[in-house]
């Protein structure tokens, strides 16, 4: 701990803040971590079991050497947690190409050195029976893809980060924020703690900061549901992790998990939310189950069964969807990391590695210029 408190404080200790946490605490850096809530826990963005981690990403100089470097560093923390958090299942994208183009992500993902193959409909229907497609849908294999076990990933950089001394409070709210040339003072419900540098990580909640920050940052309401499979095609030994993207809209998902059943998402979409607003279960609305089941109809009949478990999480969209991981507009010992838009989960640990480079060294390796926030 410093003269003024600690060297940083982390406002929401989620994926991006605990991740931040543990690698600020290996460079020796006096980390308070701050978080309403007890992570991993079911307010925010990474419940539901499974985030799928993708390499041939859109934009890809922007987001493929932090999908390749997440990648690294999450098998590093399953050597530090001594448990298994990444799936190597594979990932197939499927598109109707009247509504979705992959664009330039075949040769992106190459010229970077991710394997994909570009597989018609009939080759899908081949290799994964589980599909039922038309015959002009395309898709784009990623066989070093997969998932991850999300709430397991939570809980391993938190252990690891106490291990590494790190200090955690739960179930604190924070209800000021005030900094200055060379400190920040951060008062919760409790007390007031200080130090010489904030990350701000709290996902869904930026709007409850204001008029400290004032971020393009809207809160949405995203329903999944798992539903009854047959595991002779579904199972997670012989099915990949998805997307799929037609005129119904954009979706996700994952094999049947020891007959937990397959889960199905969707990306668009969505009702808003603000902080402090009640948050609606699974099944408040009738399109919570509808069109994930419509799909599932339509594309994998054999997985449209009985609905075993549906659950609502966040996200938190930019109006473009990439990412915000910037200064503080006024106070350059702030840094924001923010508008993660549901994709974000994957990059985690780099994001953590990158926020700890960046308020420890002032700089990090990578490009961050797509994600400045003076792009607003």
């Amino acid at each position: 701990m410093t003269r003024q408190g600690y060297d940083v404080i982390i406002i929401g200790a989620g994926s991006m803040g605990m991740s931040a946490g543990y690698h600020l605490a290996q460079k020796g850096a006096a980390t308070l971590m701050i978080d309403a809530s007890d992570p991993p826990h079911q307010e925010g963005s990474h419940h539901g079991d499974t985030r799928l981690i993708r390499h041939a990403y859109k934009g890809g100089a922007a987001y493929i050497p932090l999908a390749l470097r997440s990648h690294e560093l999450w098998k590093q923390l399953e050597q530090i947690a001594d448990t298994q958090l990444l799936v190597s299942s594979g990932v197939l994208n499927v598109a109707d190409p009247d509504y979705y183009s992959f664009g330039s992500r075949p040769e992106d993902a190459r010229a970077f050195g991710v394997s994909v193959e570009m597989l018609d409909a009939a080759e899908i229907g081949k290799r994964w029976p589980g599909w039922s497609l038309p015959e002009h849908f395309v898709g784009m294999y990623e066989p070093g893809a997969g998932y991850l076990f999300s709430e397991r990933c939570i809980a391993a950089y938190r252990r690891a980060a106490m291990a590494a001394g790190a200090e955690l409070l739960t179930r604190t709210q924070v209800v000021r924020i005030a900094a200055g040339g060379d400190h920040v003072a951060v008062t919760t419900n409790e007390k007031t703690y200080y130090a010489e540098k904030v990350l701000l990580s709290v996902g869904a909640w930026f709007a409850a900061l204001k008029p400290f920050i004032s971020l393009p940052v809207r809160p949405v309401r995203k329903a999944v549901g798992w539903f009854r499979a047959e595991r002779s095609l579904y199972a997670a030994t012989r099915f990949p992790g998805f997307t799929l993207h037609g005129s119904e809209g954009g979706y996700y998902g994952f094999p049947d998990l020891d007959g937990t059943g397959l889960k199905i998402g969707r990306h668009d979409g969505g009702k808003e939310w603000s902080p402090g607003e009640p948050w609606e279960s699974f099944g408040s609305y009738h399109e919570d189950e509808r069109d994930l089941r419509n799909v599932l109809e339509s594309y994998m009949p054999q997985a449209a069964g009985q609905l075993q478990r549906g659950s609502v999480c966040k996200y938190e969209m930019t109006p473009d969807e990439h990412f915000i991981i910037d200064r503080h507009p006024e106070y350059a010992n702030v840094l924001l990391a923010a508008g993660f838009s549901g994709h974000g989960f994957k990059f985690s640990s780099v994001v953590g590695e990158i926020a700890a480079d960046l308020l420890t060294s002032g700089r990090s390796e990578f490009d961050l210029r797509p994600f400045a926030l003076s792009r607003f």
